[in-house]
């Protein structure tokens, strides 16, 4: 299958990259990175999620940052909505998309959200339905697709089971997690060609950790295999506060170095990415976790 001229990028890391962080983030600064991301062109951004303070301390605010970013017309600002309440909340925030996730693993799904997959699954139900009443686009996300940190394997007939049942409630787009980051190419096409007898794969995206150094390579496998979204994070920010040891989300940056090395559009500026991944670093007053990034840094051809 050739290559696709075109790729989206759904960058999560305001919400899946900052909900990690231990100290406290102003307000102020998760807006800029979001008004960051869209000036460099990013057409999709994770900004938050609604969820119990309880559990993601650091997504409280959600709503105060919705309500303060600076909307462009034709970008996409969506946030987690594990619930009926997390819902009613991002309508309120005037969200017009939101996503839901559910696990491949039985394992994974109990000690994530202390419930079955099919549990889980009953549970999005009256949440596809009132967000669709509302004119509001849902997101499906499926985590553990290539392993879990607690019952190893997982069988691509199981994700695409889940897979089927979240589009068949009404979600516009699937995408695949490889949470724990331990997926490899050749598993990575055999996944997708198994989802792909359910779902079209224009409706399938990729969401690739980087903890074994997998990423890239997932990426390039799942571009022959059709699939043209993919799920990254500004600078690596983040990765899963549930599975030991998966602290990487892919960098947007290195994501876009990729792409646009293959020819394939992105409509992003990859130099004013960086200055983005470099502002919330000194922020977060961490090192960046793209390699792209520091290189650019390095020899100053960020600017």
């Amino acid at each position: 299958m050739s290559l696709p001229k075109t790729v989206r990028l759904v960058d999560v890391g305001p919400r899946d990259g900052l909900q990690n962080e231990s100290q406290p983030i102003d307000i102020a600064d998760k807006v800029r990175l979001v008004d960051n991301l869209s000036a460099a062109g990013l057409s999709h951004i994770e900004v938050g999620s609604f969820v119990s303070p309880k559990w993601v301390p650091q997504m409280a605010g959600s709503a105060q940052v919705f309500a303060a970013i600076q909307r462009r017309s034709g970008v996409s600002y969506s946030a987690l909505t594990p619930n009926m309440q997390g819902l009613e909340a991002a309508l309120e925030a005037g969200v017009r998309e939101v996503a839901v996730f559910a696990a491949a693993s039985e394992a994974f799904s109990q000690r994530n959200i202390n419930c079955s997959i099919a549990e889980s699954i009953e549970r999005f139900a009256p949440v596809l339905e009132t967000a669709q009443q509302a004119g509001v686009r849902v997101r499906g996300y499926i985590s553990c697709v290539l392993g879990c940190p607690y019952q190893g394997e997982v069988s691509s007939e199981q994700v695409a089971i889940v897979a089927r049942e979240l589009y068949a409630m009404g979600c516009f787009e699937i995408s695949l997690g490889d949470t724990i980051g331990t997926g490899t190419p050749g598993k990575t096409r055999a996944l997708i060609e198994q989802v792909a007898t359910h779902i079209p794969r224009e409706q399938l995206a990729g969401h690739f950790h980087d903890t074994y150094g997998q990423a890239l390579a997932n990426i390039y496998a799942s571009l022959l295999e059709g699939v043209s979204v993919f799920d990254s994070s500004v600078a690596g920010l983040g990765g899963c506060p549930y599975a030991k040891g998966a602290t990487g989300n892919v960098a947007t940056e290195d994501v876009v170095y990729l792409l646009h090395g293959l020819d394939i559009n992105t409509g992003i500026d990859l130099p004013l990415l960086v200055q983005a991944g470099a502002r919330i670093n000194g922020v977060l007053g961490r090192e960046n976790g793209s390699r792209v990034a520091r290189a650019m840094l390095s020899a100053g051809t960020h600017t």
